[in-house]
């Protein structure tokens, strides 16, 4: 007789989230690391930090040895549902304002405005001295 898989959804491994009573959701499979938090070389904060999510990326992401993994064998305690978990949301970059070519007008107009003056006055400058120095 072979013992049957138990399936958890998110919300039940989500109860176990305290250092009596910890559960971890990595590679789709769930582990009670209860036992283990105090021998954990990370520290337990970690541990209960990664409770009610998967955990799967923190955990690939720090590397573990493959003693880790293999002890990882001894805290399983079935699989998750995966249709509890929500999916990632993908990062999309806020939308940018809409390039308005009406506003490249109103641009132009502005730097018209401030140079236009400049240019005038730099003539008259250009004269008044020019007409200085011939005379």
């Amino acid at each position: 007789m072979g013992s049957e898989t138990r399936v958890f959804t998110l919300s039940q491994v989500s109860e176990h989230n305290h250092s009596k009573d910890c559960w971890l959701i990595i590679g789709g499979k769930v582990y009670n690391v209860t036992k283990f938090l105090e021998d954990h070389p990370g520290g337990d904060e970690v541990l209960l930090s990664a409770t009610g999510k998967d955990a799967t990326d923190d955990f690939e992401d720090v590397g573990h040895s493959s003693s880790a993994r293999a002890m990882m064998d001894e805290l399983y305690v079935g699989e998750i549902d995966t249709s509890t978990i929500p999916s990632k949301t993908k990062y999309t970059p806020p939308k940018q304002p809409h390039y308005n070519q009406d506003k490249t007008s109103e641009f132009i107009i502005k730097l018209l405005q401030f140079l236009v003056p400049l240019i005038i006055l730099g003539v008259a400058v250009g004269i008044r001295f020019y007409t200085k120095s011939s005379a």
